[in-house]
């Protein structure tokens, strides 16, 4: 029997090609390839930008703002994407943020300048900004409670692999091709997910929202954009820096005042009473703080191997492949066998912990010592936050109804997202307070003290998210412990 997606308020007519396919299996195939090319951006640019600084005669310093004026345009983005998808349409919403971050992609490689790169990358980030948090909507909106574990080991395949395989693919098409390149690579997959998902996703249509809240808009734009830009920003310019402090502090006035504003809305564009639910507060507190633990070392690990122990672009990738082989093979072990024995809160707390111990273990790591025990922690690394992830997705979203399923995507989406820039800021800053290189006799030797603290500072975010995953209550996750019915 062919699964069909339960209608949610109206469902527009689908085409006929368009039920053949189970709505679980074509969202399924839809939000893993728009996030695969998503989250491999991410990797592969940073692998890019060396090159694109000599194309275009700038500065390390200068480059910055390729991967900063992404992360603005998405923060801005983030918090109205649940109120499109629910107004215009969550199919409608998200091929168009697949369509344009496809041709974002393609006028980033064909930049002539860098000011037209950002440019481009900020409208990159404005599909980003959309995809993610309505992909993961519809998700949820087709896989019922007790299939959420289903959904949620569907959602580390690209969490897992496209980390892993942005530095190794991006070394080979910048020393075979071209940096532009890169981006090309982005326009097979976004035209395969957006005709695909043309031709076979079914419009769920929420009953008809208010108003557009642009006050909200207005005051979460700005406030998670100056935060999002003084978090990035901040190791290479200095905390101290007048520009970063007043970043900050203009961001923390517009988020202190988009809380008034938005507890006070009849029909606010982030429903921040969400956050009085205790299982969605507690799932995504620990999803946030143990993402900065884990995308801060994912930061950390390429610096280590390439400039701490001399391995080339492409080694480094080699050697970073076992920690998405782990994070698979974790998330099939806890949605299959420990997710429903152990329940939520002892799953996630056991991932935090294994996660810690590894990222500690890391610490011993020195210049003399084998790769294959580096390679084995990265393994462990991955099999801990694979059970962190599928527990996670799959307990958040257990009690909240159809109609706040598009916000609460957008407030786990924006809160992780500010735990990953915060993990990789926190570390970054590590590395600038101890340095990475020493002189000896007139040499520069690296640092390897400055990786082996930072290896601990993010065991210890990953301990402090354990506080959080203590709070968690299996019993309100009961019905994705449930088997189907």
């Amino acid at each position: 029997m062919i699964d069909q997606l339960t209608p949610i308020g109206p469902v527009t007519a689908a085409p006929r090609l368009g039920r053949r396919l189970s709505q679980k299996t074509s969202v399924s195939v839809v939000f893993v390839a728009a996030m695969f090319m998503n989250i491999m951006d991410i990797t592969i640019v940073n692998v890019a930008l060396p090159a694109i600084g000599r194309q275009f005669h700038v500065t390390e310093a200068s480059l910055d703002a390729v991967a900063t004026g992404y992360l603005v345009s998405l923060a801005v983005f983030i918090p109205a994407a649940g109120y499109l998808g629910d107004r215009f349409g969550p199919k409608r919403i998200l091929l168009l943020a697949i369509g344009l971050f496809t041709a974002a992609s393609v006028l980033c490689g064909l930049a002539g300048s860098l000011s037209e790169l950002v440019a481009f990358r900020v409208l990159q980030g404005a599909g980003s900004g959309m995809m993610t948090p309505v992909g993961m909507a519809m998700l949820y909106r087709a896989f019922p409670p007790h299939e959420r574990l289903r959904a949620s080991s569907i959602l580390t395949i690209p969490t897992a692999v496209a980390p892993a395989l942005g530095p190794v693919l991006g070394g080979a098409l910048v020393t075979g091709l071209t940096w532009r390149w890169v981006f090309y690579v982005n326009l097979f997959i976004g035209i395969a997910a957006f005709v695909f998902g043309l031709l076979f996703l079914q419009e769920q249509r929420q009953t008809r929202p208010g108003r557009f809240d642009l006050t909200g808009f207005v005051l979460s734009g700005t406030g998670f954009a100056a935060v999002m830009y003084g978090i990035s920003q901040g190791p290479g310019l200095g905390w101290t820096h007048p520009q970063i402090i007043g970043a900050v502090i203009a961001g923390g006035v517009a988020l202190v005042l988009l809380v008034r504003v938005e507890l006070r809305s009849a029909a606010p564009l982030l429903r921040l009473r969400l956050l009085g639910n205790r299982l969605f507060r507690s799932t995504s507190t620990a999803m946030a703080i143990g993402t900065a633990a884990f995308l801060g070392a994912l930061f950390v690990i390429p610096l280590f191997f390439q400039l701490g122990l001399g391995l080339t672009a492409l080694q480094s990738g080699l050697n970073t492949l076992p920690e998405a082989l782990g994070v698979m093979l974790g998330a099939q072990l806890g949605s299959r066998v420990l997710y429903r024995r152990l329940g939520p809160r002892r799953l996630i707390n056991l991932g935090l912990t294994c996660l810690a111990g590894d990222l500690a273990l890391m610490a011993l790591i020195g210049s003399r010592a084998d790769l294959w025990w580096m390679r084995l922690l990265m393994l462990g690394m991955g099999l801990a936050m694979g059970q962190v992830v599928v527990s996670t997705q799959a307990a958040t979203f257990a009690t909240i109804s159809p109609a706040d399923t598009g916000h609460a995507s957008s407030l786990f989406s924006m809160t992780r997202q500010l735990g990953s820039a915060i993990g990789i800021a926190l570390l970054a800053t590590v590395f600038t307070a101890v340095g990475t290189t020493n002189t000896v006799a007139g040499r520069s030797i690296p640092n390897l003290t400055a990786y082996h603290i930072a290896f601990l500072v993010a065991a210890l975010l990953a301990l402090l998210a354990v506080l959080p995953a203590l709070t968690v209550e299996d019993a309100d996750a009961v019905s994705t412990t449930a088997v189907r019915p």
